[in-house]
């Protein structure tokens, strides 16, 4: 009997991937219903088969998933009112009509739909929803009792702020979904569902202001997530990486973050926030190269020392890309550009080191690199330790060895901390990697070879966009007027303006820029 049935499951389960004389509608046999549900799950030890009686006649069972779906609302609102009110069933009544009177009359859970699709309900009852089967209806009763244990709302951790609010994202989507509506209490905010993954059926939303964003920029986000083809897509990073653009540069072309004050922002420019089931990052899109150095706590601030802020953020950036590469072609080329007494400074200190600028900038660069990885990978008290301590000590043991110089752990140290003032920690990685073909550029031909990749780079940035949005505006094509907030941040009554490059439909801003 135990063979029969694992031949069967085997069979069942190749018919139901393959398509082939498997039927995806219910029968109106309650037991063959039930039967063909477990063989399709593997009948798992998680699966609730409840059995009960409607009239004096009729059977029904209620079924869900233990630990998916709430067990309190079952009893309370499900099991009590169907055993209340079974004697007061008249016989004379069909099944169907007793399957309606339920929807209609007998349930309190809000959420009830009906379907008579095997496919259906399997990815409804795995979302955690109930289902309620009627001996004699090829349809079932879908209730809407998902729970599951969550993340409490927590202060996000990537982009933590001085001021401004401390909730972030987490990882149910309708919690995010919520976190968003508190930020935004306007009728034509947007939530378009689907499903993501062949096999993991994932909840995916695109969340967008009707009547502010451009209807091209939503066809086109559309287009692209309706061509994912993926078994599951674990994590918003999946989606981010099908639906980009170019994925050979180096640059991100959408924006990630977990703060809701973020995407509302964001949507109400003219954006749209992309959400997944089980992940606390959002995606935003489309974005520009300017959007990189912008952080909300710039207008959370007056507006002098949000653009002091951004102008720090953009000195960061050129430290980290140019300076290692800049001290490397000094030192190997152009020698006569330096200061003289900061020239005999620099050649005494690095008197007996045995490897040329460039090798001591790679080997202390990919150091820095592995500390960082390290702490970063290792909880959080023991990380910042290793990530202090194991710099100071190997800085300090290699410049007592004689393997580098002091002034270049100074530009290494002075490097890898300009990064951090990058806010987006996808944009800082590209500047990492950036950071080592200019060395190597500088190593070959000096400051030529750090203009030609500039050059190389400026090219490739204004070829590139962000859902057909030009990824170097406001710079090219050249957006005057979105200067105000690129570089300096004018004053809040100023920012009256939604961003040309994004061609938004209602073009007056409510001064909430991103």
């Amino acid at each position: 009997m135990l063979g029969r049935n694992i031949f069967r499951r085997r069979k069942m389960k190749q018919e139901y991937a393959t398509g082939e004389n498997f039927s995806t509608t219910l029968g109106i046999d309650l037991e063959k219903n039930l039967q063909d549900l477990q063989v399709m799950l593997g009948n798992p030890g998680d699966l609730v088969i409840r059995r009960l009686m409607l009239g004096a006649n009729v059977g029904a069972a209620v079924v869900f998933i233990n630990g998916l779906s709430n067990t309190e609302d079952i009893h309370n609102d499900l099991l009590k009112n169907l055993q209340r009110n079974r004697e007061k069933e008249s016989d004379s009544r069909t099944p169907e009509e007793m399957l309606n009177q339920l929807q209609l009359d007998l349930i309190s859970i809000s959420s009830i739909e009906k379907t008579n699709s095997l496919d259906t309900l399997t990815n409804k009852l795995l979302s955690g929803q109930s289902v309620v089967y009627v001996d004699g209806v090829a349809e079932v009763l879908l209730l809407g009792t998902e729970k599951w244990e969550s993340r409490a709302i927590e202060e996000p951790v990537s982009e933590s702020v001085i001021r401004g609010p401390r909730e972030g994202f987490v990882e149910n989507l309708q919690t995010n979904m919520v976190l968003i509506r508190r930020h935004i209490r306007d009728p034509n905010l947007r939530f378009e569902t689907s499903e993501v993954g062949r096999r993991s059926k994932k909840k995916l939303v695109v969340c967008y202001m009707e009547g502010i964003v451009n209807p091209d920029i939503i066809k086109e986000v559309n287009r692209r997530l309706s061509s994912i083809d993926m078994d599951s897509a674990m994590e918003s990073g999946y989606i981010e990486q099908w639906i980009e653009d170019s994925y050979l540069s180096p640059f991100p072309q959408m924006d990630n973050t977990e703060r809701p004050d973020k995407v509302a922002s964001s949507v109400l420019q003219g954006k749209v926030g992309i959400l997944l089931d089980g992940s606390p990052f959002a995606l935003i899109a489309p974005i520009t190269i300017d959007n990189s150095f912008k952080s909300p706590e710039d207008y959370y601030d007056r507006w002098l020392i949000g653009t002091f802020l951004r102008i720090i953020r953009y000195i960061g950036a050129f430290i980290t890309m140019f300076l290692p590469a800049l001290y490397i072609a000094l030192v190997s080329f152009h020698q006569g550009m330096i200061p003289s007494q900061l020239a005999f400074s620099i050649a005494a200190t690095r008197e007996g080191v045995p490897f040329p600028a460039f090798v001591e900038a790679i080997i202390m660069g990919f150091t820095m690199e592995l500390l960082r990885e390290a702490g970063a990978r290792l909880p959080k008290t023991i990380g910042q330790t290793i990530g202090i301590v194991g710099g100071l000590v190997i800085g300090e043991a290699a410049v007592s060895a004689g393997i580098v110089s002091p002034i270049m752990v100074i530009v290494v140290a002075l490097t890898a901390v300009a990064s951090f003032t990058i806010p987006l920690y996808s944009v800082a990685i590209s500047f990492r990697l950036l950071r080592f073909g200019f060395m190597l550029a500088a190593a070959v031909l000096g400051l030529y070879g750090i203009v030609l990749v500039y050059i190389m780079i400026n090219i490739h940035i204004v070829n590139l966009k962000s859902m057909g949005i030009p990824y170097s505006a406001p710079f090219s094509p050249t957006f005057i007027k979105d200067w105000r907030d690129m570089v300096l941040r004018a004053p809040i009554p100023m920012l009256n303006k939604r961003p040309e490059s994004l061609k938004s439909k209602d073009k007056r801003s409510g001064n909430l820029r991103r």
